[in-house]
């Protein structure tokens, strides 16, 4: 792998992530953490009274920043934002709000007398410490009543099993086995179970924020013609190069911001379906109706994490949902956290998984319906230009140091998504007539 090989070592970075409610006081931000680690910058998740609005970027210096000059910042970025949610500013010192907008906290807090049950689906393999992290954050979720369904993907062995057990009496909580890898093999396999209306899915290297569960519940009981909500991911660490520059490259929200957007047959003038990408979900943080789901016949075997094509299957399910008429919402209130990739081996396969497994939804896509690929021709020149040169908006976001081989190595996935794709069904075939003789 030429990335492996040509960068040895990677520089010592910190970027340490805070949540600030600016109606609180502010902190004083140090270049020396508790830990005693340098810190050289803080992204701040700014929040008015619980709800997320955005990232304050702040670089650190050796004196560190004082309340007040953190305010100074805060009031020049954030002021205007502030004001069109219906909060004054505050007097310095006592936080940058002095008023509460009942737009979210209110609501929020209203909703949860009358949430109705739902499910929370994890599908894991064989990573027992990231998932007892994972499992611990829905223990202090604020929805009143739901389920998890545990769905243990081909195990090597009974971690799993035993994280489950070590959840007993906290949650409500069901282990399923699924003997065959593929992370669509296990979403399905949980589609099989008698789960709520509603369920919702998080991967097994993310937290949730406490409000997530219900902020995605809330976005479907409010738009009750809609077929699924997504929420933002932000990276619960920043500690390795590695994980700097996969936020560097679109990270898992790829730009979506904290601005509320709903996807229908309406939005299609400027958000088709097909490309660009994705902006209405991303499958590390999604709800859906459970009918909706079952009635598209579940997510592709042949996609995803485990299988040749190493992902794909959220963003097919998302288009399959739009193309049919259906309606996508996107909730930056519903907020995960995901632990990156801290070394550039990982980042390097991660990279390459991306390109192969977009190609393979195309290809997918286009085998589906003879419609589908005439659209593709249509956007073809585009999407290549977009894809391959390095001046488009698809890597605006990159910085100097960005390693440039890792855009090779998406590009070579994308070269063999197709092949992938093709040659997963084939396989995915021969078990099925195995399993049926």
């Amino acid at each position: 792998m030429r990335a492996t090989v040509m960068r040895t070592s990677m520089p010592e970075v910190r970027i340490q992530i805070l949540d600030l409610e600016l109606g609180e006081p502010l902190p004083r931000l140090e270049q020396i953490d508790r830990d005693g680690n340098a810190v050289f910058q803080v992204w701040l998740v700014i929040r008015l009274f619980d709800e997320p609005v955005g990232i304050e970027r702040v670089l650190i210096p050796r004196d560190g920043v004082s309340p007040e000059r953190l305010e100074t910042t805060l009031r020049a970025a954030w002021s205007t934002t502030i004001t069109d949610r219906g909060s004054l500013l505050g007097a310095a010192g006592a936080g940058i709000l002095a008023v509460e907008p009942t737009s979210f906290r209110g609501n929020h807090e209203c909703y949860l007398r009358t949430a109705a049950p739902a499910s929370v689906v994890i599908c894991t393999r064989d990573r027992p410490i990231d998932l007892a992290r994972c499992v611990q954050s829905l223990v202090e979720q604020d929805h009143p009543q739901f389920t998890v369904w545990l769905v243990d993907s081909a195990p090597k062995t009974d971690a799993t099993r035993s994280i489950a057990d070590s959840f007993a009496g906290r949650l409500r909580l069901r282990y399923l086995h699924e003997p065959s890898p593929g992370l669509s093999r296990a979403r399905n396999l949980a589609l099989g179970h008698e789960l709520d209306d509603i369920v919702a899915w998080i991967d097994d290297d993310e937290i949730a924020d406490p409000t997530w569960l219900s902020e995605l519940t809330r976005a479907l009981e409010l738009r009750g013609d809609a077929s699924g909500v997504s929420g933002v991911v932000l990276p619960a660490e920043l500690e390795s190069a590695a994980q700097i520059w996969f936020e560097q490259f679109g990270g898992h929200s790829k730009g979506r911001g904290f601005i509320a957007a709903d996807f229908s047959p309406d939005s299609r003038p400027r958000q088709d379906p097909l490309y660009p990408l994705p902006a209405f979900g991303v499958g590390a943080n999604m709800a859906f109706r459970t009918g909706a789901l079952r009635r598209l016949g579940g997510f592709d075997p042949a996609l995803g994490a485990g299988t040749r094509t190493k992902g794909g299957e959220d963003t097919r399910m998302f288009t399959e949902i739009l193309r049919r008429g259906g309606t996508m919402l996107y909730r930056p209130t519903a907020v995960t956290r995901h632990y990156h990739r801290r070394d550039l081996q990982a980042l390097t396969a991660q990279m390459r998984g991306y390109g192969t497994g977009l190609t393979a939804y195309y290809t997918a896509m286009a085998l589906s319906d003879p419609r589908v690929a005439m659209g593709l021709v249509r956007i073809a020149g585009r999407a290549a230009k977009d894809l391959l040169s390095d001046s488009s908006l698809r890597v605006a976001t990159l910085e100097p140091d960005f390693p440039r081989e890792l855009l090779h190595e998406n590009r070579m996935g994308m070269l063999t998504g197709p092949f992938m794709y093709l040659r997963q069904r084939a396989e995915n075939r021969a078990l099925s007539r195995t399993r049926h003789r």
